[in-house]
């Protein structure tokens, strides 16, 4: 009798375990694939969830897979082009048309680039506007999610590991609430890195089989195509809230730290004419002298060309005029 106890006692016990880290294990998928299922604990809102960044941590640990795949030039150029492309959603899609609406675009290609940038892995276009609309009207004061005057880890990278930070704050994008394929992509974001992952397995598998000189892979492509560029992708998106706001120079008064940036403006396609883009957050170009170079704006143009967007916002001459700092850039 006391055996039968023994094993009644321990065959609950190992139930009670499997059950207990099945669904522990649910959740925790749950939270990867459904942005919906975040549920923000108020008293540890400031707390790193750390079962929820595991992918963020994966992306980088898997860099160093280089090590067994490899490098060839085909890699390369894959990764630079992989970094262009997304780096320009970013830009000029998530951050300057959805956050800003600086210009305007047919339904079709807002979805096109809203897809192309959740492949970046900084979440969707909603929870980014938001977020980023927000930054804009508390820019370096105490409620600004992600200023350095927090600290650099903060700004760079800490603040959107926060519970509280992780669901997208609806009622500042409103006017892109209405699109249900934007909330698909918003909601399900992971997806989007996912895809793009096995497409560059498939292409890298199709190069190794049918032009072998190239000497690549599937495996090697996805980790420069998509890990390494990421990565690099990621930090120098980030660099735009903890540099940005510290390091450079001042053309414009505002009521923030920003500062015009020219290596970040490069490695970022436009985005390091901070301090422009804090005097004239509405407008499309954020390199307002014609030294400073604005790549992501070029392109726009030439999408203005072939008819792809419309209605092109500018600068305020006159605001411009007044805000300008002793008088001279």
């Amino acid at each position: 009798m006391n055996l039968n106890f023994h094993i009644n006692f321990t065959h609950k016990y190992l139930l009670w375990v499997f059950y207990f880290h099945r669904q522990t294990f649910d959740s925790m998928i749950n939270k990867w694939f459904d942005n919906k299922v975040i549920q923000v604990d108020e008293i540890n809102k400031d707390k790193i969830d750390w079962l929820r960044i595991i992918p963020f941590i994966f992306i980088h640990i898997s860099c160093v897979a280089v090590i067994w795949v490899g490098t060839s030039t085909t890699a390369v150029i894959i990764c630079m082009l992989s970094y262009l492309i997304r780096m320009f959603a970013i830009t000029a899609f998530y951050h300057r048309y959805f956050s800003h609406k600086t210009f305007k675009t047919h339904k079709i290609i807002q979805t096109i680039f809203a897809a192309i940038g959740a492949t970046a892995t900084q979440r969707g276009p909603i929870w980014w506007a938001a977020h980023h609309r927000h930054h804009h009207l508390h820019a370096d004061d105490e409620a600004d999610t992600h200023s350095p005057r927090h600290g650099f880890i903060h700004s760079h990278m800490h603040w959107f590991l926060k519970l509280k930070n992780f669901r997208t704050e609806t009622k500042r994008v409103k006017d892109l609430n209405q699109y249900p394929e934007l909330r698909f992509i918003d909601r399900y974001d992971i997806i989007f890195p996912i895809i793009f992952a096995i497409l560059l397995f498939v292409l890298g598998s199709f190069l190794n089989t049918f032009y072998p000189s190239l000497n690549t892979s599937g495996w090697q492509l996805v980790v420069w195509g998509y890990f390494i560029s990421t990565v690099l992708l990621s930090h120098v998106t980030y660099c735009i809230n903890s540099l940005a706001h510290v390091f450079g120079s001042r053309s414009y008064e505002t009521d923030d730290d920003s500062r015009n940036n020219f290596v970040l403006a490069i490695l970022t396609l436009g985005e390091g004419w901070h301090n422009n883009h804090h005097c004239s957050p509405g407008s499309v170009k954020q390199g307002f002298k014609w030294w400073q170079i604005d790549i992501s704006f070029y392109v726009i143009k030439l999408m203005e060309k072939c008819g792809l967007v419309w209605d092109l916002k500018y600068p305020n001459k006159r605001l411009l005029k007044n805000k300008l700092i002793g008088g001279k850039v």
